[in-house]
């Protein structure tokens, strides 16, 4: 959390799906982490890799989409939330 948004919440409808696939990603890449140290196959490892890739990737679609639909719900974004739009959409 950035220093101007302490205290304010900021939790969104798909914050706990994102929690739980941000989980999977960590075990999967545990996983890799367990493979490299027992010298498991490339090509096994490189299947683990993606599907932390994949997770990561799903986890930050599904935030930056929730983050978009949340503030187009409201009256109209203020200058802050336009600012704030127009920013997070360079992790798109």
């Amino acid at each position: 959390m950035s220093k101007n948004n302490q205290g304010v919440n900021h939790k969104h409808k798909s914050h706990d799906a994102v929690k739980m696939r941000l989980k999977r990603a960590a075990g999967h890449l545990n996983k890799v982490i367990s493979m490299i140290e027992v010298n498991e196959k490339c090509i096994d490892i490189s299947q683990q890799l993606h599907a932390v890739v994949k997770a990561l990737i799903e986890a930050k679609k599904n935030i930056i989409h929730d983050h978009i639909e949340h503030c187009l719900d409201v009256d109209g974004p203020t200058k802050d939330e336009l600012k704030e739009f127009k920013e997070i959409t360079k992790y798109l």
